[in-house]
């Protein structure tokens, strides 16, 4: 294998340049031709396949988004889009693709190599929502939860200023990831997430829990779920139920998937960036690179995207005792 790809799908997550970055240079450091797929599986359908060289990475691991942008192709779910595709490596004698996503790029690898065995593609988990089974942690997950702290921070300054209750609404459609872990770090009162519905009178409780206990505001991190917004719906169901604070709802959007990756993202992705080439090399191919326990870790992408990364229960535990 001579001429090795590189491409970011899905949603952008800090970190990604990093990758790529540790792709290019592990290809370099090996011999071996590396080059950049534009605009995911989209680019790679309409050619837009450049080579890329070490400068061509040069100061990007610090920045947030990728270089090689992003897309979802619908396109490239269909067998005409996928052929076109396959075209597009043969005509630059690509053998081997890097892809960096979430569920929806490596279910799409994985359907692509069933249907031309010749290309071997292996991923790294690229997605601030965490939830990918076979790795302890994906590339963007760190740097958009101290992101969300941050934010959450910054409100309880003025939540204890006005004697207020805020909902704060994270990311997280079918993951309560990052809701989870920023409710520990921001030592909220009370999160809801899709793993583990709430009902509208149980979130009171808890609140009036707080409210006995004389507390002068009240967080309440909300998962997006399936309904972005569905904080304002909440907070109008409980403001109906429990009117002690004067209640307002902030929602974090977009702001988490941008911003200069964390120490840890940067080394996480560097990692992986440099673990799927040389798995590549030595003949690996529909897997996710992923680490656990500090260990580099193999993933069928089948496994990797049918079980979704289950929420550690300690952790659970852990912030139910300290929302006190």
């Amino acid at each position: 294998m001579n001429r090795i790809a590189v491409f970011t799908s899905g949603g952008d997550a800090p970190g990604m340049n990093a990758a790529i970055r540790a792709v290019v240079r592990a290809c370099l450091y090996y011999g071996k031709t590396p080059f950049g797929i534009e605009q995911g599986y989209d680019g790679l359908i309409n050619g837009q396949v450049i080579e890329l060289n070490s400068r061509s990475v040069s100061n990007i691991i610090h920045r947030g988004g990728t270089i090689l942008r992003s897309a979802r192709s619908a396109e490239f779910r269909t067998k005409e889009g996928r052929k076109k595709a396959y075209e597009s490596l043969k005509k630059n004698g690509i053998e081997g693709i890097v892809a960096c996503g979430g569920d929806g790029t490596f279910t799409g690898a994985n359907i692509f190599m069933q249907e031309y065995p010749d290309i071997s593609i292996v991923g790294i988990p690229g997605t601030i929502d965490n939830d990918l089974n076979g790795t302890d942690f994906t590339i963007g997950y760190d740097t958009a939860t101290n992101t969300a702290v941050d934010a959450i921070d910054k409100i309880r300054d003025t939540a204890s200023s006005h004697n207020r209750l805020f909902f704060i609404e994270v990311m997280g459609r079918d993951s309560g990831q990052i809701a989870l872990r920023s409710s520990i770090a921001a030592g909220v009162e009370a999160m809801l997430i899709p793993e583990m519905p709430l009902t509208t009178n149980e979130l009171v409780a808890e609140l009036e829990r707080g409210s006995k206990n004389k507390k002068s505001s009240s967080l309440v991190v909300v998962a997006e779920g399936s309904e972005p917004g569905r904080s304002y719906r909440i907070a109008k169901e409980v403001t109906d139920k429990f009117n002690y604070y004067d209640t307002k709802v902030t929602i974090l959007g977009h702001t988490q998937r941008g911003g200069s990756p964390t120490v840890n993202d940067r080394v996480l992705a560097s990692r992986l960036g440099v673990a799927a080439v040389e798995s590549l090399l030595s003949g690996e191919k529909g897997i996710m690179i992923g680490i656990i326990n500090n260990k580099i870790n193999f993933t069928p992408f089948e496994k990797a995207i049918k079980n979704a990364n289950n929420l550690d229960e300690e952790m659970v535990r852990i912030a139910k005792i300290l929302s006190l």
